[in-house]
């Protein structure tokens, strides 16, 4: 689903298109959903890594996944749980180091 500002160039999604999405979001598991979620914060927290956004990005991911965990499968729990134990080193790593930091922001 396009999600473009009033004003741009780009087309606005249609009636129809709007329905379509909703139906295809009605079909998919909520763990999908969740899922792809997740892994959104955590890819976006990778590309700022060093940055304070970054940290946001840690942080909001996991308070979504302690919210979400009761309803998620064991396996993905653990998945998420591993990789943000990763970005968290990997944040304090870059942090440390003076990579870009929050003036670059």
């Amino acid at each position: 689903m396009d999600t473009a500002k009033p004003g741009s160039d780009r087309a606005q999604p249609s009636e129809e298109d709007i329905r379509e999405y909703a139906r295809q979001l009605r079909t998919l598991p909520a763990e999908r959903i969740v899922a792809d979620m997740l892994f959104s914060l955590i890819n976006g927290a990778q590309a700022k890594l060093g940055r304070r956004d970054a940290r946001l990005l840690i942080d909001l991911a996991a308070v979504s996944l302690e919210h979400a965990r009761d309803y998620l499968s064991a396996g993905l729990a653990k998945q998420v749980d591993g990789v943000l134990g990763q970005l968290r080193l990997a944040q304090v790593s870059a942090e440390s180091h003076g990579g870009t930091g929050a003036a670059e922001e």
